[in-house]
């Protein structure tokens, strides 16, 4: 006798199929009739094991469907209980013969209980079903919710069954229990299983046969659902020859199998042993076959053709299929179309038919090497358009690669309108004002007026203006630009994005604000994809730097380095220079040491433009610091060449002549540090950011000769503050506090430097000894006014502090400087004294604070 196989735990069930096996162990020999109906792996089987055991247990004989149907007068005996499974796959006979034992309803008899899928359902499948739900609606046992899902888990001992497990299964299987099963099983035999990834293999493989034994349309079917075509059942039909009505045939003997969701997906478990268990061939064949459907249509074969990539299809209709697709991912994942232009070609389709569409692709990623080889080709090609698209990729990529002047001219050459304003701005920022103006003066193309053409020419514009016209007007134009630009997101190549050319105008402006808030929406709108969210990110760590947030800098230059490619040179030079400014602020000599050669390369690598001068700059006062001008020197040089031919332009001057006077003034290079204090004056009257800068060097000329004027240093160095130099301002206080011979200066001033550093001011000292030694023995009692012939530092004080921050001992110190190491001791007390510190690092604080 064949019957059910019995579960091997105890089940958990839910609460009407607990019911009604509570009723049947309560009076087990009474006859029953009732259907089980559901889709396979929902417990079937296992309630008939249930109620094979509750029957045993009474004395009833349990027959199967075989057995009854062999005894056909025994069966309608009292005591006796006919169990059938998967009654969907009995022929109609054995069906009419249930059907006529059912209809013994009225009369003492066996029980009778049918297990059925949904489908199939014959029509005598369909009577049987009707005639037993007279008596009662046929039971539907259901998935486990995630209660029942712990409870399975626990009864079968599965380790450390935690919320996130269970939470994690039940997405996984949808609480299906034969899916569940199977990983509780895996789980038994010591398989580790993590919630952060897929199920393992090990997990899926008892559904092997399952899937083997499914009718060849049904798993065709299961395959294009895995692709994700569920729902384009048009596309589907038509993949399995089927017209409307076959395939709602095939849909409900897909859904029968128990590996749907409801809404007609796979499973998360089910869509992975398709993927892994089904032969590979037979996945590439359906989803090659969806594509060229798909492709016949006219549709989106974006979806489809990802789930071929790396699976060695070939032919023309495959590599057809890649670059439909390409072009498809280009807006949105430049990266994925330059993958899909790559496997055209590999699968059959010829280099030079998407060589177009395959640099744009590389380009827009960031992979500026296969942007230029594959421009390159098409620069020499026989068609005009190549040749112009050839240009404008790599004009792009020569822009940030550092190379403006051959972008320019890769740009005029395409002959496009819009590339005209590209090149025009290439030819402004290398000092060619002349072609450039020719460039905007000729006559428009015929091309259309998009998004990029209008943002382009504003650009063009605002640099126009921050060469010879309004500071104003120039920052209106290239923030209206970027705007402009937003809705195209990161689909539009571009040599530099008009958001960053409007965050450097303002930068050299002290409007930081408006480029705080320019740069925060490019980066929001992709703008310019990833071959411009570095150059944006960098722009907003200078903005930090400028603001002294160090740690903030240094912070991004990291996340910015785990991104694993290497920097194009433009994006090098900024992210160099910042980490060479982190150094500078911070008095680390060491690490500007260590950073020095890079910068150095880093310049070596990106000719002398307009668009770097803030970089320069920073190099210009590192080279001053470790007495290396002369590397920098030509540099400079071609700086001041291109400032001289574009008509020393206050807005680009201004800022650099700022920084050679930093440059000067660490040197001690008098002559030097009047000649760009004179340039800075001589641009006073553009705007109030080139008066601050005139005030403030005014200053700093003023200390270089032993000269402070309180009053005017607090305000000069506010003002630098107000204007975003943040860093600046408080070095210009705190350096005239350590030489000015006023104490009450002096503790001005230093309250001004901790101010402007977003530091409270500092209370009166207490005089009483912090216990430190043995290095300064006692506090020292702060010096009142007229006690000491100077209350500002002293020019051996400034040296022996200098190399005290360097991390030189008190000997080291003492070596350097030919005198003892209880002469520098004395030095180190006498400064806490001046400064009126409490404890070294106190003092070690302050004069980092006060000195480079």
């Amino acid at each position: 006798m064949t019957t059910p196989a019995v579960a091997r735990h105890k089940p958990v069930l839910d609460g009407l199929t607990k019911d009604f096996l509570a009723s049947v162990e309560a009076d087990p020999l009474t006859g029953v009739r009732v259907g089980v109906q559901a889709a396979g792996g929902y417990g079937k089987s296992t309630l008939l094991g249930e109620l094979d055991g509750i029957y045993r247990r009474a004395g009833a004989r349990v027959l199967g469907a075989g057995e009854a149907l062999a005894e056909p007068d025994k069966i309608r005996e009292p005591g006796q209980a006919v169990l059938v499974d998967d009654a969907q796959t009995l022929a109609e006979p054995q069906l009419r013969a249930l059907i006529e034992l059912a209809e013994t309803v009225d009369t003492p008899g066996p029980s009778l209980v049918v297990a059925y899928r949904p489908w199939p359902m014959a029509p005598a499948l369909a009577e049987l079903a009707a005639v037993l739900g007279r008596v009662r609606p046929p039971l539907a046992p259901t998935a486990f919710d995630r209660a029942r899902l712990t409870e399975y888990l626990t009864a079968r001992d599965a380790p450390e069954v935690t919320p996130g497990l269970v939470g994690y299964l039940h997405t996984q299987t949808g609480g299906v229990p034969r899916l569940v099963e199977c990983v509780a099983d895996a789980l038994s035999a010591g398989i580790a299983l993590h919630t952060d990834a897929e199920l393992p293999a090990a997990a899926l493989a008892p559904l092997r046969h399952h899937l083997d034994q499914l009718d060849p349309d049904v798993q065709r079917f299961l395959l294009a659902v895995e692709a994700g075509v569920s729902r384009h059942l048009e596309l589907v039909a038509a993949l399995l020859g089927q017209d409307a009505e076959s395939i709602g045939t095939i849909m409900d003997a897909a859904r029968a199998t128990g590996l749907l969701a409801a809404d007609g997906t796979l499973l998360p478990m089910a869509r992975r042993a398709v993927r892994v268990l089904v032969p590979a061939e037979r996945r590439i064949s359906v989803r090659q076959r969806l594509v060229e459907l798909q492709r016949e249509r006219g549709g989106p074969v974006l979806p489809l053709a990802r789930s071929l990539l790396g699976t060695g299809a070939a032919g023309e209709n495959v590599a057809a299929a890649f670059a439909a697709a390409a072009e498809e991912a280009l807006t949105e994942d430049p990266a994925l179309a330059a993958r899909f232009y790559a496997a055209s070609v590999t699968a059959g389709k010829p280099a030079p038919e998407v060589a177009a569409g395959w640099a744009l692709a590389s380009a827009l990623s960031g992979d500026l090497d296969p942007a230029l080889r594959l421009a390159d080709q098409l620069i020499g090609a026989s068609d005009p358009a190549d040749r112009a698209e050839g240009a404008r990729v790599a004009g792009a990529a020569s822009a940030h690669r550092g190379q403006l002047g051959r972008s320019a001219e890769l740009y005029r050459w395409s002959g496009t309108g819009f590339a005209a304003s590209f090149a025009a701005i290439g030819m402004y920022g290398t000092g060619h004002p002349q072609q450039a103006e020719a460039l905007l003066g000729a006559p428009a193309g015929d091309g259309p007026p998009t998004l990029l053409a209008g943002a382009a020419e504003l650009t063009a514009s605002g640099v126009r203006e921050s060469i010879g016209g309004s500071t104003t007007i120039a920052l209106a134009n290239l923030v209206r630009a970027a705007a402009m630009l937003e809705p195209a997101g990161s689909a539009v190549l571009l040599p530099d994005s008009p958001a960053a050319t409007a965050a450097l105008v303002a930068l050299h402006t002290g409007e930081l604000p408006a480029a705080e808030s320019v740069l925060e929406r490019a980066i929001g709108a992709h703008l310019g994809g990833p071959l411009m969210a570095t150059r944006h990110r960098l722009l907003q760590l200078w903005i930090e730097m400028n603001k002294g947030n160090i740690s903030a800098v240094k912070e991004g230059l990291v996340a910015l380095a785990r991104g694993g490619r290497p920097l194009e040179p433009r994006d090098w030079l900024f992210a160099v220079a910042l980490e060479v400014g982190a150094a500078r602020r911070s008095s680390d000599v060491g690490a500007l040491r260590r950073i020095w050669a890079q910068a150095c390369e880093a310049v070596l690598r990106h000719p002398v433009d307009l668009f770097m001068f803030l970089p320069l700059g920073e190099f210009a006062a590192a080279a001053a610091r470790l007495r290396d001008q002369g590397r920098l020197a030509p540099h400079l040089l071609e700086a001041r060449t291109l400032l001289a031919a574009l008509g020393e332009p206050p807005l680009w001057a201004a800022p650099l002549h700022w920084g050679l006077l930093h440059a000067a003034i660490t040197a001690e290079a008098r002559t030097a540090a009047e000649e760009h204090a004179a340039a800075l004056a001589a641009h006073a009257g553009h705007g109030h950011y080139q008066k601050v800068l005139a005030t403030a060097a005014e200053c700093w000329l003023e200390l270089m000769a032993g000269r402070v004027d309180a009053d005017g240093v607090e305000a000069a160095a506010r003002a630098l503050h107000g204007i975003g130099l943040c860093w600046d301002g408080a070095r210009l206080a705190g350096q005239a506090a350590i030489r000015t011979s006023d104490r009450k200066a002096m503790v001005a001033l230093l309250n001004c430097a901790r101010v402007l550093q977003g530091r409270p001011a500092r209370a009166k000292r207490s005089t009483e000894s912090d216990g430190e030694a043995p290095a300064t023995a006692a506090a020292p009692t702060p010096v009142a006014v007229g006690e000491a012939p100077q209350a500002g530092l002293s020019e051996r004080e400034r040296e022996v502090a200098g190399l005290v921050l360097s991390g030189l001992t008190y000997k080291q110190v003492g070596d350097r400087l030919f005198i003892s190491a209880k002469t520098v001791e004395h030095h180190v007390a006498r400064m806490r004294q001046k400064l009126g510190s409490n404890s070294r690092a106190e003092l070690l604080e302050q004069l980092r604070q006060l000195t480079e």
